[in-house]
């Protein structure tokens, strides 16, 4: 099951659609709408112990503990201090046979827009951030980053701290 949705995922990355577009350092990103559950504030978090840098610990949502990471960090951005624009994504991700929620602060939220898949290109050879975009998303005279999510969140050390 866990391949599948994984194979899901990446096939909707690439595929055109309804894409979030989000900021980082005045660069515009973009995920499939499907592969967000919802977007929140900004909100105190709790540090974590040993973590890497761009994790920046968990949040209690509705009774619901979930693992933010700071995708500026991940993308060696340097930090920026949150304001009343900063937003967190709670996405989905797949550990074994469990689904966990995972947060990425990102520096604003603009807008839903459609990207049809002649309108995304693969990756050129000068896009980096280890495989987190999967392609360059071409919206009226703009370029859209679409990051690769479970790309993005999968990693050893992402998997340790989510493990139950």
């Amino acid at each position: 099951m866990t391949q599948t949705l994984q194979a899901e995922t990446a096939a909707l990355e690439m595929q055109g659609g309804k894409h979030l577009i989000f900021q980082l350092e005045n660069r515009d990103y973009g995920i499939p709408i499907l592969t967000v559950n919802e977007i929140i504030g900004i909100m105190k978090i709790t540090p974590i112990p040993k973590a890497p840098e761009y994790v920046k610990g968990v949040i209690n949502l509705r009774g619901k503990i979930i693992l933010i990471m700071d995708l500026r960090l991940k993308f060696d951005m340097p930090e920026k201090e949150h304001n009343e624009q900063t937003c967190i994504i709670i996405v989905n991700r797949v550990l074994g046979n469990t689904t966990k929620q995972i947060g990425l602060v990102v520096d604003i939220v603009s807008e839903v827009v459609e990207i049809p898949s002649s309108e995304i290109e693969e990756p050129s050879e000068y896009i980096t951030h280890n495989n987190c975009i999967s392609g360059i998303g071409k919206v009226k005279d703009e370029v859209v980053m679409i990051v690769n999510v479970e790309e993005a969140v999968c990693s050893q050390e992402i998997s340790d701290l989510l493990a139950d």
